[in-house]
């Protein structure tokens, strides 16, 4: 598990109808640019993927807020990867991009929660930089 000092926090609360709209819309289009393959693959296999969609749009954003730098030219969507650990729990991977800003802000890790129900799905993630 990562601890240490928060040294930048996140957070983002996602309506899971509005992503679905937006999937509908676009497609695998939406799909490819904004989740990695593992996250597609991981979301596709639910029963009802909007909500795990949405819970990882929310983790992106709330990372991005926790670098202080939102989506954009410094931190990519797909820069940012939630996949889960032995026991079930959201982790964070980094593209080289993303770890060039951790090491730059002097962080360490990032930690990251998740909830979703039906309707909203909500991400804290922080910088942490370990004692």
């Amino acid at each position: 598990m990562i601890s240490g000092h928060v040294l930048g926090l996140g957070c983002d609360l996602c309506d899971v109808a509005r992503v679905r709209g937006v999937w509908e819309r676009q497609g695998e289009r939406f799909l490819e640019f904004t989740f990695t393959a593992g996250e597609r693959a991981y979301c596709l296999g639910m029963r009802d993927p909007a909500p795990f969609l949405a819970a990882r749009f929310a983790a992106k954003e709330a990372v991005a807020k926790a670098f202080g730098t939102g989506i954009g030219a410094e931190l990519g969507w797909k820069s940012i990867e939630v996949y889960h650990g032995e026991r079930g729990e959201p982790l964070v991977r980094l593209d080289a991009q993303g770890l060039a800003l951790l090491a730059a802000r002097g962080a360490t890790g990032v930690m990251l929660t998740l909830s979703h129900t039906d309707t909203t799905a909500l991400a804290v993630a922080a910088l942490v930089k370990q004692a």
